[in-house]
């Protein structure tokens, strides 16, 4: 065998080895793209999991409050007002009589408006502004503690999801800040700054020490819950004074 021969053998084996070093790369490269493919998509179905979980989680606590506060408006003023009906009708007095009368009709407004609260049909014809207008006017109306709301933008018409998780995290603070805080004040703004619009939520409360666990659990919830539709939750606190929130909204 000569030298010229011994180089054709040595380029065709050296030929064959890359070739099959380059395919065993190629195959490897795609069974790497593949498997990391379905890694993708297994995080992308467990965070759509995680979503949904999260949203019909926060469907049913608004339900429940929903609940829980029309049995509390049934028995409170629904049932006086049909106490003081009953007692207006049963009166020989014609003025009297009619006054039931008025107050039955007054019944039937109550009754209607409670009903409309039974499913989350609200939801879709609530703004974020109004939803917390009416939240602060409850705080108000028991004589908790003074409220104000400011609003330099408005938010708009914003996807249910969204919407559904805002309203939850809101009615969460502002509970929070009524069991625990005992503030004088509670103070809510809604401001833009860039392309990031922000909802504040202060109070001049107790504050707490946001680096004990199970005064921050709640929050780490609330955060989790931001998150999921793509904004954020931050929170500064520290004993004797008061909470500050703020939910950062998704672009």
């Amino acid at each position: 065998m000569n030298p010229t021969e011994d180089q054709i053998y040595v380029i065709i084996f050296s030929t064959l080895f890359l070739g099959g070093l380059m395919s065993t790369f190629v195959v490897a490269m795609v069974f790497i793209h593949r498997q990391r493919q379905a890694q993708n998509k297994q995080k992308l179905d467990q965070i759509k999991s995680e979503h949904e979980k999260t949203l019909l989680n926060i469907e049913n606590e608004i339900q429940q409050d929903t609940l829980t506060h029309v049995g509390r408006e049934l028995h409170d003023n629904i049932g006086q007002l049909l106490s003081l009906a009953k007692l207006y009708l049963g009166s020989s007095k014609p003025e009297k009589q009619q006054e039931g009368k008025e107050t039955i009709n007054q019944v039937i407004s109550e009754v209607r408006a409670l009903s409309k609260n039974l499913n989350l049909d609200w939801v879709d014809s609530l703004t974020i502004e109004e939803f917390i207008e009416q939240q602060l006017q409850k705080i108000e109306s028991t004589g908790f503690c003074k409220t104000s709301f400011q609003h330099s933008i408005e938010l708009g018409e914003l996807p249910k999801d969204q919407k559904l998780v805002l309203i939850r995290v809101i009615q969460e603070v502002l509970n929070n800040a009524m069991k625990h805080a005992s503030p004088e004040e509670i103070k809510v703004k809604i401001w833009k700054d860039g392309e990031t619009r922000t909802i504040q939520i202060k109070d001049n409360g107790k504050g707490f020490d946001t680096s004990i666990e199970s005064s921050g659990s709640g929050m780490y919830n609330l955060k989790k819950r931001m998150e999921t539709i793509g904004g954020d939750f931050s929170i500064t606190s520290s004993i004797g004074n008061g909470t500050l929130i703020h939910l950062l909204l998704p672009n």
